[in-house]
């Protein structure tokens, strides 16, 4: 039997998600040379006067491809990009919308880490590591505007709300959301059908921002990662739990000064342990929201 040919990389493909809004749908895998960084979702809101575009995806590469897409749609020209926090698989590409004279727009919390070692580092990482993707030409982009607080923008008539729920899965998290169309765009707030990286965020925090987007009521949820959601409860829900039983369990092994080993080793993870990225993330979520718990005192 003849073998069939190994799948080329995922192409950035638009998917029309209600009468304005489309979505992009990245890898629910690691960054890497083989996928180009293609890891994290993006979207997009159509109006007459121009192009709202969501999160510039992880390289000038897939930002160019994403402008081309939407070139296939529309002749109107991107206006603004809103960022919806600035980790490097969501921001890479601002620079190619940059050139085309689209405006970039995040929360001002991002400043801290957009002027941090750790950003630098990260670039330099990356242009090491997802060479050729990410090259020496490649920045980190600043915005052209700041949000402080819910910012309504309005672009061909089209009203977009825009609003920060951080400090959650970073300091500097936005939602975007189309109230006439039901449609949010969540960002990292949702990983959707796989386990979500925590690194140093505050769930605490995070869990309530969950819980005011719940009440937006959104018909369809763009996730930061993962498919698109037709079922926002259930899927809004999922980020939650996972949230809540790591911060109960690590919090519990924490109050009784249970090493970390043994409280992981002890937790039932089987609710969670087939979802996609497990064996890659939980250990370090559980990690991280250990130490978390000890310094919150609970």
């Amino acid at each position: 039997m003849a073998q069939q040919a190994p799948a080329g990389p995922r192409a950035v493909l638009p998917q029309q998600v209600s009468a304005s809004a489309w979505f992009v749908q990245g890898d629910a895998a690691l960054g890497s040379p083989a996928n180009r960084n293609f890891i994290s979702n993006a979207g997009f809101i159509v109006t007459p006067a121009g192009v709202v575009v969501i999160d510039a995806l992880g390289s000038p590469q897939l930002a160019r491809d994403l402008l081309a897409q939407i070139a296939r749609i529309t002749p109107q020209p991107v206006t603004h990009v809103v960022v919806t926090h600035y980790h490097a698989d969501h921001v890479y590409g601002l620079q190619e919308f940059r050139k085309h004279g689209a405006r970039i727009v995040a929360h001002r919390a991002a400043i801290d880490y957009i002027q941090s070692d750790t950003a630098a580092q990260r670039l330099r990482v990356s242009r090491t590591d997802l060479a050729p993707w990410i090259d020496d030409s490649t920045e980190l982009v600043v915005p052209d505007q700041w949000i402080d607080g819910a910012t309504e923008l309005v672009v061909g008539g089209r009203r977009i709300a825009l609003q920060p729920v951080g400090p959650a899965h970073t300091p500097e998290d936005i939602v975007v959301f189309l109230p006439d169309e039901g449609v949010l765009f969540a960002g990292d707030l949702v990983f959707r059908g796989r386990v979500p990286f925590v690194g140093q965020a505050d769930s605490r925090q995070w869990i309530a921002a969950l819980e005011s987007l719940l009440k937006l009521q959104p018909k369809v949820v763009a996730p930061g990662h993962g498919a698109l959601s037709t079922t926002a409860r259930d899927d809004l829900q999922l980020t939650r739990d996972y949230l809540v039983y790591l911060r109960e369990k690590m919090g519990e092994a924490a109050r009784e000064m249970e090493p970390f080993d043994e409280a992981y080793a002890r937790t039932d993870w089987s609710r969670f342990e087939q979802l996609p990225l497990f064996r890659a993330a939980n250990r370090m979520n559980a990690y991280n929201t250990y130490l978390l718990m000890e310094r919150q005192g609970r």
